[in-house]
């Protein structure tokens, strides 16, 4: 049965796992705002969702509040203090999996830390669902018992507790087995007990550390100590009817910005026809030449990137570089990455867009024997040279595909939305907010619908311009006969990501949609 928009007034919360959903709804329930709700859905996508994200990875939030007010929180770990080039001599690039790849802190709890000040309920009530079901396990799905299977073989040979973990029986897990996570389930009840800063200071940090270490990662006591969560300013440009809010570098948040500000230039007069998607992928390709050569840490650039989405002139001119008829010859080098969004509004107004990762499917393959924390590889996106574009330095921060995206529409509509995937985020982020915002698409239409992606994305090598079946037939001879190199796929795969939104109108009145090629689920009342 085809997925229906949901419609509530008190709040909602969508999730790429019905559990999650649920979790976070029961927050909302008990009085908690989107914001404490977002953090329980996060705790309990680390459980249930393990492939895609944990508290061992990094997380990027954008919020609206009541009063109008956007800001952001990054939490996001730089590089160990012991990651520079001496630690991978002889080596060309930073392993995908290992001990070192594990070589950057975990910021996801930082960042949960910063959302949750002004909250009211208490920790131990938030992280409630999760920890239930870390201990009393979850059913695998069948995406999950997938990815595990393909992986298995890189992973279990992985020093620390995967295979004990995920491969119990000695093999991965299959659908409809239950997962089970002791330690995990232990790890966040001490950290209902300690407070969440015992991730970073304490007896908690120290276990953490200790494992690391005996695992290989360069990651020590002093680099969990010394690590923060930030609150850069969200970028933020203005298009016809909206105002659109995005994470600042170290994200391609940059990135999805400017491929709507550019698409928001072209003439597109009918919904998924040539002219829209073909500009919403030639759009993508300038966004990705200026993101590959000059976002990174912004402590290590200059680039004005707010500048640019200021400069009406500036945008002009990238989008007379846009053939209207012809395909700019591609693939750049792709950006990988894994991820789960997420997002919830409440009935004060307010509205998060949340996204958290562990980078790879399973992160680095360490799970930390005491605490059962699956740690990312986000670091093994650095470069192996003495300078230029996110080349490795301690205290570095890599570059991130993460990002939440947010617009505040002229009619007082707000709608936060986000997918995972790697180089498919800000195309499918385009894909969903054109259809709806542009050409006044159902929302939930807007995410169901065939989508695109060029480039790779997570489980997948090719640089192809992939395109789901389902749209016109025309439309795919068109785009190959304009140069694209077009690939039919089949329909709804999780190729184009796990996408969702929350909408929340003028007068109160929510809207949400969650994508069929996810596990997700909108919660409401």
């Amino acid at each position: 049965m085809a997925l229906a928009t949901i419609s509530g007034r008190n709040g909602m919360v969508t999730a790429p796992h019905h559990l999650a959903s649920a979790a976070g709804l029961s927050v909302l329930r008990d009085g908690g705002n989107a914001a404490e709700a977002c953090v329980a859905v996060a705790a309990c996508l680390a459980v249930v969702y393990p492939h895609m994200t944990g508290i061992g990875g990094d997380g990027f939030w954008v919020i609206r509040e009541p009063d109008g007010k956007v800001h952001a929180i990054h939490g996001c770990g730089g590089a160990a203090g012991k990651a520079d080039l001496s630690l991978y001599a002889g080596l060309h690039a930073v392993p995908t999996r290992g001990p070192l790849a594990a070589n950057t802190v975990a910021g996801t709890i930082s960042g949960w830390a910063a959302a949750l000040e002004g909250g009211t309920l208490p920790l131990a009530r938030l992280l409630r669902d999760a920890i239930a079901h870390a201990r009393a396990g979850v059913t695998v799905t069948a995406g999950g018992a997938g990815i595990a299977a393909a992986k298995g073989v890189e992973l279990r040979g992985q020093p620390g507790a995967y295979a004990a973990i995920f491969e119990p029986e000695g093999r991965p897990l299959h659908q409809g087995d239950l997962l089970r996570q002791s330690a995990l389930a232990d790890t966040l009840e001490r950290l209902s007990d300690e407070g969440l800063a015992s991730f970073y200071n304490g007896a908690l940090a120290a276990d953490i550390a200790a494992d690391l270490a005996a695992l290989g990662s360069p990651v020590s006591t002093a680099d969990l100590t010394a690590h923060r969560a930030t609150r850069p300013a969200p970028l933020h440009v203005g298009i016809r009817g909206a105002t659109l809010h995005n994470s600042a570098p170290p994200t391609q948040g940059f990135a999805s910005l400017l491929i709507l500000a550019l698409f928001d230039r072209l003439r597109a007069d009918a919904v998924d026809g040539f002219d829209h998607v073909h500009g919403l992928v030639e759009a993508t390709k300038q966004a990705f030449l200026i993101r590959d050569a000059h976002v990174g840490d912004p402590a290590f650039h200059d680039y004005d990137w707010q500048g640019l989405l200021d400069d009406p002139a500036a945008l002009d001119a990238l989008a007379a570089r846009i053939d209207p008829a012809r395909a700019l010859p591609w693939p750049q080098p792709p950006q990988w990455g894994d991820t789960c969004w997420f997002g919830a509004a409440d009935g004060e107004g307010r509205v998060v867009s949340c996204i958290q990762s562990t980078y790879f499917e399973f992160g680095s393959g360490l799970v930390l024997p005491r605490t059962g924390i699956t740690w990312q590889n986000r670091g093994a996106s650095f470069r192996l040279a003495g300078s230029g574009w996110n080349a490795l330095k301690p205290g570095r921060k890599p570059f991130h595909t993460l990002n939440p995206a947010l617009a505040c529409f002229d009619d007082g509509r707000v709608m936060a939305y986000g997918t995972m995937g790697g180089e498919g985020q800000p195309q499918t982020q385009a894909a969903l907010f054109t259809r709806y915002a542009r050409y006044g698409v159902d929302l939930q239409e807007a995410i169901s619908a065939p989508r695109w992606l060029l480039g790779r994305t997570w489980g997948d090598q090719s640089t192809t311009f992939k395109l789901e079946e389902g749209f016109d037939d025309s439309l795919y001879a068109n785009l190959a006969a304009a140069g694209h190199d077009v690939e039919r796929v089949g329909p709804l795969t999780a190729t184009m990501g796990h996408a969702g939104a929350i909408v929340r109108h003028g007068d109160g009145l929510l809207e949400g949609a969650t994508d069929p090629r996810s596990d997700g689920a909108v919660a409401t009342w």
